[in-house]
């Protein structure tokens, strides 16, 4: 059980899918400063292939506009990278 409580405002079970796809396929290396990005190209395109998902191109670039929009990842330079909310334990 996981006993955090997460700040980030909650979103619909299928943008949550859309958010683990990202990150267990493509924020699992970090750069030389230790931070995971990825090129929102990449990140649309993972997602298009995934295949726990089926999304149209629509469907995916309006998943990771809200990912964007709730602060679930941020952009850096046409890279997504991943929030890391402050949580208390």
């Amino acid at each position: 059980m996981n006993d955090r409580i997460d700040p980030r405002s909650p979103l619909p079970e299928w943008i949550m899918d859309t958010y683990d796809v990202l990150c267990t396929s493509c924020f699992t290396s970090a750069d030389e400063e230790g931070v995971q990005s990825v090129p929102r190209e990449k990140a649309l395109t993972v997602l298009l292939t995934a295949e726990t998902l089926s999304f149209e191109p629509e469907n995916a670039s309006h998943a990771l506009t809200r990912l964007l929009e709730r602060g679930y990842v941020y952009a850096v330079d046409g890279e997504l990278r991943v929030t890391t909310p402050e949580t208390d334990v």
